[in-house]
């Protein structure tokens, strides 16, 4: 049946198999596509480039794509946590391996999650879900000058800003709620923007930041004092 089906294919009268092939070309470059991407520049209002500040797309007219396993972790290591700012989509699993040569206790009471992972040694890893959106300050019990943040996204289209205060996101065509979120910024920067197939849309934001909350850093091993 399949060899005679073959055979039906291949002898089709000529008019239909140009259009058979007009087809294939018509629909088969729309079905691919192309992705477009979103480049982001934030700047202070004294001009100065701002790092660390996170961009995410979020679908308005197509479903949210399934979560990607990939690995996420946030790194304990001289006093500190690295980095100060991770960005994960929401069901993501995230890592807190201790590379350091002290005990920590790591807990956050934030809304998007609370929990308290109790004193574990140099060389031992916890890890953890994140599935609900929203941020998540890390804190260490014993260090209190050790500070990161932790922003759970409902989309795996994101990216955080470099030394140069730019990045980009790439995303397939259509429109998405862009949120620009940083962790002096107060309250998040939201719009409306829409992507086309294959082109690039920049965007550039000038923001006021408030203070920073960290007091102090992790002592300095040479002098003996705090940074």
């Amino acid at each position: 049946y399949r060899y005679k089906s073959a055979l039906s294919t291949m002898f089709r009268p000529p008019a239909l198999v140009h259009a058979y092939l007009l087809g294939l070309l018509l629909v088969g470059p729309v079905a691919r596509g192309t992705a477009a991407t979103l480049t982001v520049a934030v700047k202070d209002a004294k001009g100065a480039a701002v790092v660390d500040a996170v961009v995410a797309l979020i679908p308005l007219d197509a479903p949210v794509p399934p979560l990607a396993a990939s690995p996420h972790e946030i790194v304990q290591r001289n006093q500190e946590f690295q980095s100060y700012v991770t960005v994960v989509q929401a069901g993501s699993q995230v890592q807190f391996p201790n590379r350091d040569t002290v005990q920590h206790h790591l807990y956050s009471l934030s809304k998007a999650k609370k929990f308290e992972l109790a004193l574990y040694n140099p060389g031992q890893a916890e890890s953890m879900v994140f599935d609900v959106s929203g941020v998540v300050t890390l804190g260490c019990n014993i260090h209190d000058w050790m500070l990161a943040y932790l922003y759970v996204v409902p989309t795996p289209y994101f990216s955080q800003t470099a030394g140069t205060g730019e990045t980009s996101v790439t995303a397939p065509q259509g429109r998405y709620r862009l949120e620009l979120m940083h962790p002096r910024l107060g309250t998040s920067i939201s719009e409306e923007v829409a992507l086309t197939d294959g082109g690039t849309l920049a965007r550039s934001f000038t923001v006021t930041l408030k203070a920073d909350r960290r007091i102090r850093r992790a002592p300095d091993p040479k002098a003996g004092t705090y940074r």
